[in-house]
């Protein structure tokens, strides 16, 4: 059997991430890096750029989406929702659904904005954007903003 490169990276953490990105992106949030060079905490990251952003209803849906991207385009990829390995992302988004639902309709619209973000990446253009990044950091380990806006303009023109 043939040994595994140096650099073998999860396929699964790269469609997590990817997805992070295309979405954000998508919703026009700028995107920094995306990494999945794991370290203690986190086995990859989705970077964003800093920016004057005003929170506001739109911000905190968009927050929300993105940060429930990786887990969604992770499904998408390996068929099941693996919600322990996205709980970091899931107490995010939890976080700030709460600006906008009770405790007591919170799951109701967790599923409504999982639902949105499963909307978001069934795009054609948006899911070939998630292809080709994941590609390129099961090659890489990681890829700068500028190429995470290459790929998606590429797959979405």
């Amino acid at each position: 059997m043939p040994a595994a490169p140096p650099h073998a990276f999860d396929p699964a953490t790269a469609y997590h991430e990817a997805g992070h990105a295309a979405v954000a992106l998508a919703l026009d949030r700028p995107v920094h890096r995306v990494s999945v060079l794991p370290n203690q905490q986190l086995l990859g990251k989705c970077e964003f750029r800093k920016g004057v952003q005003r929170p506001s209803d739109d911000w905190i849906e968009t927050e929300i989406l993105i940060s429930l991207a990786g887990m969604v385009a992770e499904a998408r990829h390996t068929g099941k929702y693996d919600r322990e390995a996205a709980d970091r992302d899931l107490r995010y988004a939890r976080k700030l659904m709460l600006y906008r639902a009770s405790e007591r309709s919170l799951d109701r619209y967790e599923r409504r904005m999982v639902s949105k973000t499963e909307n978001l990446l069934n795009d054609e253009g948006v899911w070939r954007a998630v292809e080709m990044m994941a590609a390129e950091l099961l090659k890489l380990g990681v890829i700068s903003g500028r190429a995470a806006v290459h790929f998606y303009k590429m797959a979405t023109a």
